[in-house]
C-alpha cells in the first residue's frame, strides 16, 4: 500500500550516474505505483504527492530536477499548480500527464510553462526518454538564474529587489548581496568566515561586528511580526536561511 505522501527513497547507484530527484504529483495510487517503480528502476529518487496542494507545497519546499504532474488532481488541478510555480519563479522542468490528449489541451499545458506533455496511457520507457531529453537540453543551454525563491521570500537579481509575502523589503546593496548569498545556500549553515569571504571579499576576520549588524537588520526586514521566521542563528556554526523542518 502506497502512502499518501512519501519522500525520496534510497536507490542503489548506477555506475557513473548522479541521482536525479523527481516529484510525482498523481492522485491515482495504481498510476503512482507504476511511476515510482519505473522511475526508481531508472535510477531516480522519487517523492510522491497524492493531491494538488500537497504537490505545490512540496515543489515550493524542495528542489527537484523534474516534476511529473497529473493534469486533473483533487484540491488543486495541475494547470493551476504549474501557473503558480512559474509565477513564483520556479523553473524546474515539468512534464504533464493527462488522459486528455486534444491539441487544445496540449497547447494549454505548454503555454502555461510545461516542458512536455504525455498522454495516458504511456510507456515508462517513453517517459524516461523524455526526461533524458530535458536533461540534455538543460545541460546544453543552462538556465540563467535571475530570481531566487525561499518559501514566500523572493529576490529579483536583475532589479535588486526583495519581496516577502508580497511586500517589498527595504535593503541596501550590501544587504542584497548578503541575502543573495544566503538564498543561494538556503537550508545550509554558513559561517561568518564564509560570509566575510563571499560577501565582503575578506580572507580574514577584521574583528568587527559588521556581520552581526547586517544579519540583525536583515532579520528585521525578512522576519517581520506575523511571518514565519526564515533567518536563523545556528549556535557554533553561523546562520541558516529557510523554514525550520
Amino acid at each position: 500500500m502506497l502512502e499518501a505522501v512519501r519522500g525520496p527513497r534510497a536507490v542503489p547507484p548506477e555506475a557513473g550516474r548522479k541521482h536525479r530527484t523527481i516529484l510525482v504529483v498523481e492522485d491515482d495510487p495504481d498510476t503512482a505505483a507504476f511511476l515510482i517503480s519505473g522511475l526508481e528502476a531508472g535510477g531516480y529518487l522519487v517523492e510522491w504527492a497524492a493531491d494538488g496542494l500537497t504537490g505545490l507545497t512540496a515543489a515550493c519546499r524542495d528542489f527537484f530536477d523534474a516534476i511529473i504532474l497529473d493534469r486533473m488532481l483533487p484540491l488543486m488541478d495541475g494547470l493551476s499548480i504549474l501557473e503558480a510555480l512559474r509565477s513564483e519563479g520556479h523553473d524546474a522542468p515539468v512534464i504533464f500527464l493527462s488522459a486528455i490528449g486534444t491539441a487544445d489541451e496540449r497547447v494549454r499545458g505548454l503555454r502555461a510553462g510545461s516542458d512536455d506533455y504525455l498522454v495516458k496511457p504511456f510507456e515508462m520507457t517513453e517517459l524516461i526518454a523524455r526526461l533524458e531529453v530535458i536533461d540534455r537540453r538543460r545541460a546544453a543551454f543552462p538556465a540563467v538564474v535571475t530570481r531566487l525563491v525561499c518559501a514566500d521570500l523572493s529576490l529579483d537579481l536583475l532589479a535588486s529587489q526583495a519581496l516577502r509575502a508580497g511586500e517589498q523589503l527595504l535593503l541596501q546593496p550590501r544587504a542584497i548581496q548578503l541575502l543573495e548569498y544566503l538564498m543561494r545556500n538556503q537550508g545550509q549553515a554558513v559561517t561568518r568566515s564564509m560570509i566575510l569571504q563571499k560577501v565582503w571579499n575578506y580572507d580574514f576576520d577584521p574583528g568587527t561586528n559588521v556581520i552581526d549588524v547586517y544579519i540583525s537588520n536583515l532579520r528585521k526586514e525578512i522576519d517581520r511580526p506575523g511571518l514565519t521566521p526564515l533567518l536563523h542563528t545556528i549556535r557554533g556554526k553561523g546562520y541558516r536561511l529557510g523554514p525550520l523542518a
